[in-house]
């Protein structure tokens, strides 16, 4: 933590060199697109993409799991969701699994989840039914594009695409590579490298 506290305290030394950018975002965001992924340490949307501070609006949840639309019981998520796509005009938005990920692995293999019962609350509402037959990898993937069926049932994303003013994009992230794939939907659902 030592580190992480001396980065933050001489964070505004490096702002002041930045000051013109800084004073922009500080004047609102103009995100392009929503990144869902998931809440792993390991994996950093902006260092995966080369954003810039502004240019990436963020959802993390345990496993990269959209919840299903429910507008008598809106959550963090379903506000984040809409937010991004009636509010910033976010055009895209990307679902990003990514390799070794703890939640989807658990599910595939059985885990234990006794001793976390709100995680095992989260991932069996929410991502049950994974393929464990060929692998954690394959699950991820297919739990990444999983989401974006989800996302479907959302009113904000459903007339976003129909208006064809917002575009889904599930990704798949190898953490010890650094390699990012796309689902293409013209090649039968298969992640091709990005």
């Amino acid at each position: 933590m030592k580190s992480l506290v001396e980065n933050a305290r001489s964070f505004p030394e490096r702002v002041a060199e930045r000051r013109r950018e800084f004073r922009e975002l500080a004047a609102g965001q103009r995100p392009q697109a929503l990144f869902i992924t998931c809440s792993d340490s390991r994996v950093v949307p902006t260092l995966i993409t080369g954003a810039r501070p502004g240019e990436l609006f963020e959802l993390r949840t345990a496993g990269n799991i959209v919840p299903a639309y429910d507008s008598e019981r809106p959550g963090g998520e379903t506000a984040t969701i809409e937010y991004a796509v009636r509010v910033l005009g976010v055009r895209d938005i990307v679902v990003c699994g990514h390799s070794h990920c703890g939640a989807v692995g658990a599910l595939v293999n059985g885990a234990d989840l006794s001793s976390v019962p709100a995680v095992r609350g989260w991932l069996d509402r929410s991502a049950a039914g994974l393929p464990g037959d060929e692998g954690v990898p394959h699950a991820v993937r297919h739990h990444a594009a999983a989401q974006l069926d989800t996302l479907r049932g959302y009113p904000c994303v459903r007339e976003g695409l129909d208006r064809g003013t917002l575009a889904l994009s599930a990704w798949y992230y190898e953490v010890d590579t650094g390699a990012v794939s796309v689902q293409r939907p013209d090649a039968d659902g298969e992640f091709v490298p990005l």
